[in-house]
């Protein structure tokens, strides 16, 4: 019998020492082994020492390397305020993430992503920098390569329909701000087709190469030309003072051309808009130009034509809307009230409308009817509903930092639905604010508005509700294709519309309308919102039909966000029994 056991036992001293043995020889091998690059730099950024794939990726040996400052490294792509941010970012978080430009040994530029963190040893005002990056050239070229076949025409090299579109809502806001005008020129060659099938399409795409460096050559430097269609090109053109311009265009197209064995003469038409006399948006302002081009045809081909706005007294009213909306956005002049919605069976607040007002500098306090309608398919439209959106969102965060977790419903125009990039802006919002909840965000699109595009309208739908957000089908009932709407967009909520509830009482068609919604929403598992409930009467008729949700004047009118608190204590004070009566006569 050994007369001395423990000695064959593990003291805690030596599993310690065994564990960091371990743990040291793993992070060797990761740093030997990383397909990252590391560098380890002392409290003065000195570099103490680098790993094997840091001379992979830079073409520095690890000799090299030593003693040097990681500035050596650097592009000069970045300024001195750029590596200002990553200090102050470093000295105040310890830490700093993001993507920069190097040149590697060989005075190769590359892109990389850069991770640096500042780690500190016990003893004070000691630390050390671990920076860790990855070349990302090769994506950030894929990047660039997906980026011009979505934006440019491969054949001409031009900017296509969908970068045009975004040039020309951009010149637009440059147009309102410094008030110089610009022309849509829609041009389309005379009879390209004949010359097309005589000589070939691949002499025919030549023609086309040939004449697209024309325009180029036609226009200034900050003016856009785009292909939109076979033969078929789109200018926007600044501050045309002289219509010489447009005959100088056409003039530069009419050139003879040597095509293979032949020659060949083509002229072409062209149709002009000019912005902000038209008040347009831009697709309507592409449009308005392309009905001016047949004109243009009609008098003879080789001629150019103006589209004339001044015709429509409507045009001129809404041109100058446009404008005041426009100074409207600069200066801030918007608010949003908000109005209650509350459950019909337990009376408890479950969220509330956001609603536009516009404060007026000369009229006072405007309701949405005084202005919507003139925001709708203008260039406007889109950049007004990312102010409400923006501004919902940030109000419902200050309640939620208040202690009071509401729902917020806010009104998404068909236009600024379909708009490239909604759901995306909803998801990186939410990545920055983690402290919303999205399931109390809910997206409201009315069914009145026609969506153009169904397909694309339900993949953003869905793109939604996988981030968690709920969306509703505002105005249920007054539109075209209410069946249709139902069944082909995954909505969470449907809101019947005000103008049958307010009704139902003593109008049996309306109140079938309702019972029929209700009934359906049921069967398709959907939530059920009545607008426009204004007495406790309507509330008793809605209970008995099993609708879920209610808002109207009967309830509360829509407040500034500042009363929204104080009157959501008052409601839950009042309302305490499982079914209250919620209707107050209109607080």
């Amino acid at each position: 019998m050994d007369d001395n056991p423990v000695e064959h036992q593990n003291t805690p001293d030596s599993d310690r020492k065994t564990d960091l043995e371990r743990r040291l020889k793993i992070a060797s091998i990761v740093f030997e082994r990383s397909h990252d690059a590391i560098v380890i730099t002392d409290h003065a950024n000195t570099i103490m020492d680098v790993n094997p794939a840091f001379t992979r990726i830079t073409g520095y040996t690890r000799e090299q390397a030593l003693g040097r400052d990681p500035g050596m490294l650097s592009s000069g792509r970045q300024g001195p305020e750029f590596y200002r941010a990553m200090w102050r970012a470093i000295n105040e978080q310890n830490f700093w993430r993001g993507e920069i430009w190097n040149r590697r040994r060989n005075g190769q530029e590359y892109a990389e992503f850069l991770t640096i963190t500042r780690v500190h040893l016990d003893q004070p005002g000691e630390w050390y920098h671990v920076a860790t990056f990855s070349d990302i050239t090769a994506l950030k070229n894929h990047a660039e390569e997906l980026e011009r076949a979505a934006n440019y025409d491969a054949l001409t090299g031009l900017p296509n329909r969908q970068l045009l579109i975004s040039r020309l809502e951009r010149e637009m806001e440059h147009t309102d701000l410094n008030h110089q005008p610009m022309a849509v020129c829609y041009l389309d060659l005379d009879g390209f087709k004949t010359i097309n099938d005589q000589l070939g399409q691949s002499l025919g795409d030549r023609t086309l190469a040939t004449i697209a460096d024309k325009l180029r050559l036609a226009i200034r430097s900050d003016d856009t030309v785009a292909r939109v269609g076979g033969d078929e090109f789109v200018l926007l053109l600044r501050n045309v003072e002289d219509d010489r311009v447009y005959q100088r265009i056409l003039n530069a197209v009419r050139q003879s051309l040597s095509v293979g064995p032949a020659n060949a003469s083509i002229t072409a038409s062209m149709g002009i808009t000019v912005y902000p006399q038209d008040a347009s948006s831009a697709e309507r302002l592409i449009r308005h130009a392309d009905q001016a081009m047949y004109s243009a045809k009609e008098k003879g081909r080789n001629n150019f034509h103006f589209f004339d706005p001044t015709l429509d007294e409507h045009v001129q009213q809404r041109r100058q809307q446009l404008t005041d909306l426009t100074r409207a956005l600069r200066q801030d002049e918007f608010e949003l009230h908000f109005q209650p919605q509350v459950s019909l069976t337990e009376g408890a607040v479950v969220g509330m409308e956001a609603l536009v007002r516009w404060r007026h500098p000369q009229l006072g306090l405007l309701s949405p009817g005084r202005f919507l309608p003139y925001l709708e398919g203008s260039h406007l439209e889109e950049r007004f509903g990312q102010w409400v959106l923006r501004h919902a969102l940030a109000q419902q965060r200050a309640w939620l930092r208040d202690g009071y977790p509401l729902g917020v419903s806010i009104n998404i125009s068909a236009a600024h639905l379909l708009a490239p990039g909604f759901a995306s802006f909803l998801r990186r919002y939410l990545d920055d604010h983690d402290d919303l909840d999205p399931a109390l965000i809910t997206v409201e699109i009315l069914e009145s508005t026609a969506l153009d595009d169904m397909h694309q309208a339900s993949q953003v739908i869905d793109e939604c509700r996988q981030l968690g957000i709920k969306v509703a089908l505002d105005d249920f009932g007054t539109g075209f294709s209410s069946l249709s709407y139902f069944r082909s967009l995954a909505v969470d909520i449907i809101k019947i519309d005000r103008s049958f509830i307010l009704s139902m009482l003593e109008n049996e068609s309306d109140r079938a309308i309702v019972e029929s919604v209700i009934y359906m929403a049921q069967r398709f598992n959907r939530t059920v919102l009545a607008e426009g409930v204004e007495t406790q009467r309507h509330a008793e008729a809605l209970t008995t039909l099993g609708c879920d949700l209610i808002q109207g004047f009967g309830v509360a009118r829509p407040m500034p966000a500042g009363e929204v608190c104080n009157w959501v204590r008052q409601w839950q004070d009042h309302h305490r029994l499982p079914v209250p009566p919620f209707v107050q006569g209109g607080q």
